[in-house]
């Protein structure tokens, strides 16, 4: 008993030995954003994707284990004729994206080593449709140019170019010489345009300024002359206004009796100064007896207000004296 026992023991061990290693050659993990190719007997049986899978241990294989992930591959320099017969050294980026894990397995032997072969023929194409400025100023439309290039042609392949980039371009010593004469050029151009117009700029500046002083002055003048008009027709106005308030109050005293006496004194008075005047400035003054005489003068005087009185200017004042005569 113990021998067939030790027998079946072993047995069913080994059995079970060899169910878990099969069960661990059937059972595949397949991490994310990976697929696997299998093949059956050397045929294409199907593709993995993410997550546990099973196949059959012996007569399935994985021929191919492709990633999915975007990945960037650095195209080597090359050279690269322009337009215009200029030589340069260009390299760029790529990134690329397996889309079919079947076309890329079976479709092409090495995508990566074809795209990017694919990705310098193609640069070389697009740069000699341009000139040399161009390649400098529109890189964008000369990337966008390549993927759409490179895109249509690796199709087959399961793999799509997302973006192209190119890292740098360089241009012949002798080139980037003249291009750097350009560009001093060029700068001091700038220079000089940007000193001539500010020296413009402040020449209209100051101009400006001088006007504006001079308007600003003319007006001040003008204003002044005329407060000053407006200050002397002010006081051509008071004087004339306290004039004609004057001779108003004058002719109204001078029209009741004591006016008239106040005139006639005055007129005396007047008449006194006037002849004491010219004896004190003549050394000899004729005169008769009569003339010489104070109350001869004041005769005369009142005489010549009686003779005004009369007159039609003073006929109120003169029918009024008569009135008073009569009474």
């Amino acid at each position: 008993m113990d021998p067939l026992f030790d027998v079946l023991f072993s047995f069913w061990v080994g059995l079970g030995v060899v169910l878990l290693v099969v069960l661990r050659a059937s059972i595949k993990l397949v991490p994310q954003n990976q697929a696997y190719v299998i093949e059956r007997f050397g045929k294409y049986r199907g593709t993995l994707t993410a997550g546990l899978n099973f196949i059959f241990p012996l007569i399935d294989r994985i021929a191919y284990k492709q990633s999915l992930k975007e990945q960037a591959f650095d195209v080597p320099s090359q050279s690269a004729i322009t337009k215009d017969n200029i030589g340069l050294t260009v390299d760029g980026v790529l990134y690329l994206k397996v889309l079919d894990a079947y076309k890329c397995s079976y479709g092409v032997e090495d995508y990566v080593f074809a795209v990017t072969q694919l990705a310098q023929t193609t640069m070389r194409s697009e740069i000699g449709k341009i000139d040399l400025d161009k390649t400098f100023e529109e890189r964008d439309a000369l990337n966008t140019a390549i993927v759409s290039s490179i895109n249509l042609a690796a199709e087959p392949w399961g793999a799509q170019v997302l973006r192209y980039e190119i890292k740098d371009i360089i241009p012949p010593q002798s080139v980037q010489q003249a291009m750097e004469r350009q560009m001093k050029a060029e700068r001091e151009k700038r220079a000089a345009i940007l000193e001539s117009e500010g020296e413009r700029q402040a020449a209209i500046n100051v101009a400006e300024g001088q006007k504006q002083s001079k308007v600003l002055a003319a007006e001040a003048d003008r204003m002044e002359q005329i407060l000053q008009a407006q200050g002397e027709a002010k006081a051509i106005e008071m004087v004339a206004d306290a004039k004609a308030t004057a001779l108003r109050t004058i002719g109204e005293a001078a029209a009741t009796e004591k006016g008239q006496k106040a005139v006639q004194l005055d007129l005396a008075s007047g008449a006194i100064e006037a002849k004491r005047a010219i004896a004190k400035d003549s050394t000899v003054v004729l005169m008769d007896g009569k003339s010489s005489d104070a109350g001869q003068v004041v005769a005369e005087a009142i005489a010549i207000v009686s003779a005004m009185n009369k007159s039609e200017a003073f006929s109120s004042t003169g029918t009024s004296d008569s009135g008073r005569r009569d009474a």
